[in-house]
C-alpha cells in the first residue's frame, strides 16, 4: 500500500506548505476569484509541482480551502428561550457566518452543482443542526411540531443560496438580505406553531 506524500518524512514542514497552499487558496477566494492549485502555488510561494503533490486538482484544494469552522452551535450559552427571540439571535448570526464566508461559500456550491447526484465533502448540512439547536424550546415545549422538518424549511429559505439570489438577482444590500432571511424564518415558525396549534 503506498504511502500519502504528507505522510512520510519531513512531516512538519510538509503540513506548514499544505496550510500555506490551503491559506493562499482562501485568501484568493475572499477576493473572489476561484483559484487553481497554480494559482495558490503563486500565492503561497510554492513551486506548481510541489503543490500538485499536495492537491491533484482545483477540486481538492478547494475542498480543503473550505471553512472548517464547524461549531455545534452559533448561540450562546445565555440566548433567549422564548422562541421567535432566540430564532432572531440565531438568524443574526447565521447570517454573519453565511455574508463572512461568502466567496467560499459560493465556491462550495458551485462545486456542489458541478456534480450532479453527487454529494460532496462541501455540501454537509450542518447548518440543520444549528437550526434544530436553535429551536430546542420549541422541541420541548410543542411536541406536536416538527422540529427537524420546520429546521430544513428555514435552511431551504435562509441559507447561502438565497442570500446569493438577495444579493445578485434582488439587488439587496447585505443589509436588506439579512432582514428578508429573519422574516422569512419568522414566518415559517408561526406558521409552523399556528398550523399545529389548530
Amino acid at each position: 500500500m503506498a504511502i500519502p506524500y504528507e505522510a512520510s518524512g519531513r512531516t512538519q514542514q510538509k503540513s506548514r506548505t499544505r496550510q500555506a497552499l490551503v491559506d493562499a487558496a482562501r485568501e484568493l477566494l475572499a477576493q473572489g476569484s476561484t483559484p487553481q492549485v497554480e494559482h495558490a502555488a503563486e500565492r503561497a510561494g510554492v513551486s506548481r509541482t510541489t503543490a500538485y503533490r499536495y492537491f491533484a486538482n482545483q477540486r481538492s484544494l478547494l475542498i480543503a480551502a473550505h471553512p472548517q469552522i464547524s461549531p455545534q452551535t452559533l448561540l450562546d450559552a445565555d440566548a433567549p428561550d422564548e422562541p421567535h427571540a432566540r430564532l432572531d439571535v440565531f438568524m443574526a448570526a447565521f447570517t454573519r457566518y453565511n455574508l463572512g464566508w461568502e466567496p467560499q461559500l459560493r465556491t462550495a456550491l458551485r462545486l456542489s452543482l458541478d456534480l450532479p447526484g453527487d454529494r460532496p465533502v462541501l455540501r454537509q448540512g450542518r447548518a440543520i443542526g444549528w437550526i434544530e439547536h436553535a429551536l430546542e424550546p420549541v422541541r420541548r415545549t410543542r411536541p406536536d411540531v416538527d422540529v427537524h422538518a420546520l429546521a430544513v424549511a428555514i435552511r431551504s429559505a435562509t441559507g447561502i443560496e438565497s442570500l446569493i439570489w438577495l444579493l445578485d438577482v434582488a439587488g439587496q444590500t447585505p443589509q436588506d438580505a439579512a432582514e428578508t432571511v429573519r422574516r422569512t424564518a419568522q414566518a415559517l415558525l408561526t406558521a409552523a406553531l399556528a398550523d399545529t396549534a389548530r
